[in-house]
């Protein structure tokens, strides 16, 4: 069969069979390693296998393609395939982006599930950041990587993009604004992803369900979704009530005139309750005092703070306050009363 095949018609054959071979081999050392990564505790091994499962085998084909094409020209000198070394240097290029990319997918991924899994805090809203960063650290590197390779020059393209880029600045600013605040709410970290957040100022007031660089998802307490540009973060002051440590109960509490002589006992059980209550914390200042002669009634004022943040936990424990204090004022036979006015009338004699 030798015989009747050229000498170049083998090399090529003689390629293939390389390259089948080396597509083979890699898989199945691909698939090897991945068994035993599993068995390990680190990420890194097994990020850098599942990011390599598709990649490698290109690279392996493109190289093999390359190479028979190469044999192909040094043979018959055809002109269209002096193109060949520029365009496998840029497949090359591309094939490392996308191992890159799957790399720093695979890497977020993991990181996430691996805290997830050992019950510690996952700062998604990081992870996300250092993770778009990168991306884009890929995606400018291969594309200047690219024109490199076609012939450009990287100093008159980082010169040109210099002056290119007042002018985008000029015309892109509020783009460019909300990209600023895009990177300075991953630096800062303000708020996270699962967090609540309100702005008077800015009339904005919702549970953050997603951080991009050009605006912020925020679904609002009628679960209808909010799109805020990310550069309004940096210009308007945000509350958190995420990170509060205590919620505090503040309320006013009337008794009647005809009460003034039981203040004082329902003021001090009043206290004590607070003091002894479970949900109640005593290391910020609990305040019960009686605090002013209003028109109809006889003030006192209640400043405490419980243990718990979540909303409906704080109103169970408030409401169980409130209701111990009505049972302390009609223990002491006191009353909270309506509003009243009393009327004098002077009657003159005619």
């Amino acid at each position: 069969m030798s015989e009747h095949l050229s000498p170049e018609i083998i090399r090529l054959l003689l390629v293939l069979a390389g390259t089948i071979a080396a597509h083979f081999m890699a898989q199945r050392l691909l698939h090897r390693a991945a068994k035993i990564a599993a068995r390990t505790e680190t990420i890194w091994d097994d990020s850098l296998i599942a990011a390599a499962h598709k990649p490698l085998p290109v690279l392996i084909w493109l190289t093999g393609i390359s190479f028979a094409l190469h044999l192909i020209h040094r043979q018959t000198g055809e002109q269209l395939l002096e193109y060949i070394e520029p365009a496998r240097n840029i497949a090359v290029t591309l094939c490392t982006a996308w191992f890159l990319f799957r790399l720093i997918h695979e890497l977020a991924d993991n990181v996430v599930a691996a805290r997830s899994q050992a019950g510690e805090e996952v700062d998604r809203t990081t992870v996300d950041g250092l993770s778009k960063v990168s991306r884009i650290a890929v995606i400018v590197t291969a594309a200047l990587a690219v024109m490199q390779t076609l012939g450009f020059s990287i100093s008159g393209v980082l010169a040109f993009g210099g002056m290119g880029g007042i002018a985008v600045g000029f015309a892109a600013k509020d783009l460019l604004a909300n990209l600023f605040g895009g990177l300075v709410i991953h630096l800062d970290r303000p708020f996270n992803v699962g967090e609540k957040i309100r702005s008077a100022d800015k009339q904005i007031d919702g549970t953050v369900e997603y951080i991009g660089w050009r605006q912020t998802r925020l679904r609002s307490l009628d679960m209808t979704l909010i799109f805020v540009p990310n550069a309004l973060f940096t210009s308007s002051v945000l509350e958190n009530p995420s990170r509060m440590s205590h919620r505090r109960i503040r309320e006013t509490i009337g008794l009647r005139y005809d009460d003034l002589d039981k203040m004082d006992a329902i003021v001090e059980e009043v206290r004590t309750m607070l003091n002894s209550h479970p949900q109640i914390d005593n290391m910020p200042d609990t305040v019960v005092a009686f605090d002013q002669f209003a028109d109809s009634s006889l003030n006192f004022v209640i400043q405490a703070f419980s243990k718990c943040t979540e909303l409906a936990q704080f109103h169970a424990v408030k409401h169980d306050v409130l209701l111990k204090v009505a049972a302390i004022i009609a223990k002491h036979g006191a009353e909270m009363p309506f509003p009243t006015r009393t009327l004098y009338l002077n009657q003159t004699p005619a």
